[in-house]
């Protein structure tokens, strides 16, 4: 069993309007892409990286540090890193991963360190800049 969580998850789960899931002491979100990806016609699963990761670790106290790594089209980008700073993260890096991917991905890392709610807060801003969804809840 994962360890218990110092963190209202309840709270950030309604801030990112998504439910987390606690990976070993972590509480991860997963928002996939909405369209279809593909690399070189074929098509590649979300499973494979194409999706908006938030990993929130436990601080004491109801904090936390967050990380994470968006995946954006280029006309996204210019949305989601101003969400990230107004949020109070650090952006870390702007990079892509493939040549022929379709639609044309660019992917950025994060940080920050606050209340955990606090956090979640602003991640939902730059969550909402992107085509993305949570799975669908089983």
């Amino acid at each position: 069993a994962a360890p218990p969580l110092d963190l209202d998850t309840a709270a950030m789960d309604a801030a990112l309007g998504a439910v987390g899931t606690n990976d070993g002491g972590i509480y991860k979100y997963t928002f996939g892409r909405r369209e279809t990806v593909t690399d070189e016609h074929r098509i590649v699963p979300a499973a494979t990286g194409m999706a908006t990761v938030l990993a929130f670790q436990p601080l004491g106290g109801g904090r936390a540090a967050v990380n994470g790594d968006f995946v954006m089209t280029a006309e996204e980008v210019h949305h989601v890193l101003p969400a990230l700073r107004r949020g109070g993260l650090s952006v870390i890096e702007l990079h892509n991963h493939g040549l022929m991917d379709e639609p044309r991905l660019f992917y950025t890392h994060f940080w920050g360190v606050d209340d955990a709610a606090v956090l979640a807060r602003g991640l939902r801003h730059a969550v909402d800049a992107t085509n993305t969804a949570p799975p669908a809840r089983r």
